[in-house]
């Protein structure tokens, strides 16, 4: 399973995450994107047990219920792993090696700072630039991943009826949408460091972005699950109908203070703590915008309050802004779900590589 490709047909993106899978097929016209078709299926309680996939059947039969609404026609597919699963580690080789031996190189290296057997693992690597304190080296993108994390989906994709072309890595589809939000970004310019913060069902993903490219990652277990369980224990709903109030409104006068703010505030919190341990990490860097990703930016204010309360402007992910629509999506219904599409739009930018 290769993880860099060449060039290569057209792949749908598909993000699987805990709670949903949200697919999306892009085409391109010239330099203009076009979205072709997107779904996002629900997955039971089920489905994940401590991140891993525990049920890919139920999976496989998201996937095919995403295919059908979206109608879409592709059956390769790119699909992500998180960065938890993954190692990532630049390493540096002699520019003056050809491909076979760099390949050799390589895995020599490997085998030094992947903490399993390469039999264990799929692996992969891509030859970034000249490195910048020794123009006799090249910098080498290494990753590598449990096989278990990468056959567990190829698996609920076959069953789907799709094809895995491409697996990829869950900061790297997010760095991949990053050049869709500039136009977003008040005084934007390559120059500066840009926090996105891509808070989900269960996980919020923390990826520092600094002339186009991720510098750091951290994952934290938060996220709206929190806010859907703390609605089920506090008006006696089942998960399912706390999960549609939270979307659909119609809770109690008392829901905003006694719920959704709280939550809001710890949300914020957990933000704060992740940009704190990136700046104790580096050397005098600061953060000039935060742009919030994943179905938990799309709660009403929340980007006033991390402005309010980081000094720090902030911004609600929308990759599709510029990009032409297909007569077969609502652009309603793809605004309100634009900040939970930027991993998945990354991945299906892959097509366009």
């Amino acid at each position: 399973m290769s993880w860099f490709n060449q060039k290569q047909n057209a792949v749908l993106g598909l993000d699987i995450s805990t709670a949903a899978v949200k697919l999306l097929e892009l085409s391109k016209v010239g330099t203009r994107y076009r979205v072709e078709s997107y779904a996002v299926a629900p997955l039971p309680q089920d489905a994940f047990v401590d991140k891993n996939i525990a049920n890919t059947d139920a999976i496989a039969e998201a996937i095919k219920a995403a295919v059908k609404q979206s109608g879409t026609k592709l059956k390769d597919a790119c699909v992500a792993v998180s960065g938890s699963a993954v190692m990532s580690k630049v390493i540096t080789i002699p520019a003056s090696l050809g491909d076979a031996e760099i390949e050799d190189q390589v895995l020599d290296e490997a085998a030094q700072y992947v903490p399993y057997s390469l039999d264990e693992v799929n692996l992969d690597f891509e030859v970034q630039r000249v490195n910048e304190a020794n123009p006799q080296m090249l910098d080498v993108l290494l990753v590598a991943s449990r096989k278990d994390n990468v056959n567990d989906r190829v698996e609920a994709l076959s069953k789907a009826g799709l094809k895995t072309k491409i697996v990829d890595v869950e900061a790297f589809a997010i760095e991949n949408s990053f050049a869709l939000l500039t136009d977003q970004l008040e005084g934007f310019n390559e120059g500066k460091t840009y926090a996105v913060a891509d808070i989900g069902a269960t996980m919020a993903a923390l990826s520092i972005v600094h002339d186009g490219r991720t510098i750091y990652t951290r994952e934290q277990g938060f996220g709206g699950k929190q806010l859907t369980e703390e609605i089920q224990r506090r008006y006696g709903f089942s998960y399912e109908e706390a999960g549609l109030a939270k979307k659909r409104g119609g809770l109690p006068e008392s829901y905003v203070v006694d719920v959704l703010e709280p939550f809001k505030k710890a949300m914020v919190q957990q933000i704060s703590r992740s940009m704190q341990f990136f700046v104790s990490s580096s050397a005098n860097r600061t953060v000039d915008g935060i742009i919030l990703a994943g179905g938990c930016a799309s709660i009403p204010g929340v980007e006033n309050l991390i402005e309010q309360t980081l000094g720090v402007s902030a911004y609600i992910a929308n990759p599709f802004i510029s990009m032409a629509l297909s007569n077969k999506v609502k652009p309603q219904a793809l605004s309100a779900d634009a900040p939970a599409l930027l991993l998945v739009c990354g991945l299906a930018l892959r097509s366009f590589d």
